[in-house]
């Protein structure tokens, strides 16, 4: 998936008319920690703490341009995507409607409707509240917005290309390899076509939960797999069905996907606070939480990290933080 500079420059205007862009810092306690370099691009300081946000402006940008009769829009989402649709929704003056699972998290649909969104509870998992969706969407007349989409892409390369803008203009250059969360795909998809973009070599690695391995299975066996989610923790890579488009990416610009499971996301957020003092969720650590799984082989590289989130709820990240004193006081 490539854009041209002219649909990447409109890109980048949309989405600095709502938000600056994030920093990307080489963090000392994280480089002593993993004996390399490591960049980590902050998509947590966005104004809706996560990458999806980009993705949503652009794609509203094009609606309005293109579709301006459409007033109401329907998705679904585990949180981050439909912030994004609401923060962007209510730019444009429309009204949202979003789906999530029962038992999703409580701080993320709060900031759902903070911003407007009129939230529906449907089933237990990520796919019945995305199916319920299309349903209400057809029922109702409203406008779908899926939850992956080259105008979502297209705004979230910016984020990447930010990323290997920046490192290209220091001492030292790119890094040799990126590590980049999958949930639906976007944010790979998005890294991808930011290194198009910007002519660099950094291998792109995709980290997938390991258990929510869809993406990682049909990875490797060159077809479409779906796979069951148990997930407790990474909710923004709990999927069950990859999408069509996001595996065409993955297969032709992933030098790899790998499997963290919940325990080293736990480990992860909890190395992020105490090294550098943000706050991640599970799926905004995950990035790291593979690094540290291949913490020899990139010694002495430099190496980036997609710090896509860090909406996670304040009891789960007492949790997690917790839970490290118990296994240090055993």
């Amino acid at each position: 998936m490539r854009f041209t500079r002219e649909e990447i420059e409109a890109a980048r205007h949309t989405v600095y008319a709502a938000m600056p862009p994030t920093p990307q810092y080489a963090w000392p306690l994280l480089a002593q920690r993993l004996g390399c370099t490591v960049w980590t691009k902050h998509e947590n300081h966005t104004p809706a703490g996560a990458f999806k946000l980009r993705g949503g402006l652009t794609y509203f940008e094009t609606l309005a341009r293109e579709q301006p009769a459409v007033r109401h829009v329907i998705s679904a989402t585990r949180g981050n995507h439909g912030q994004s649709v609401g923060f962007a929704a209510r730019r444009h003056g429309l009204a949202a409607t979003v789906v999530v699972p029962h038992g999703n998290s409580a701080e993320k649909n709060a900031a759902m409707r903070a911003l407007g969104v009129t939230l529906v509870e449907h089933g237990d998992e990520f796919q019945a509240a995305n199916e319920h969706a299309a349903h209400l969407a057809g029922a109702r007349g409203l406008h779908r917005v899926p939850s992956f989409h080259p105008d979502l892409v297209r705004g979230v390369a910016t984020a990447y290309i930010e990323f290997f803008e920046a490192l290209a203009a220091m001492q030292g250059g790119p890094p040799e390899v990126l590590f980049v969360p999958i949930g639906l795909g976007s944010g790979f998809a998005a890294a991808a076509a930011a290194r198009a973009h910007c002519g660099v070599s950094t291998r792109l690695i995709g980290v997938v939960s390991a258990h929510a391995t869809s993406y990682l299975d049909s990875f490797r066996a060159g077809r479409a797999l779906e796979s069951p989610v148990s997930t407790r923790l990474a909710d923004g890579m709990a999927c069950r069905t990859p999408v069509p488009e996001a595996l065409e990416v993955l297969w032709r610009e992933a030098d790899d996907v790998v499997a963290v499971n919940d325990a080293e996301v736990a480990e992860a957020m909890r190395v992020l606070f105490t090294d550098t003092h943000n706050v991640a969720e599970g799926a905004g650590a995950a990035a790291l939480a593979a690094l540290l799984q291949q913490a020899s082989r990139w010694r002495g590289k430099r190496v980036g990290i997609a710090l896509t989130g860090g909406n996670v709820d304040a009891a789960v990240f007492a949790e997690v933080l917790s839970s490290a004193q118990v296994q240090q006081q055993a």
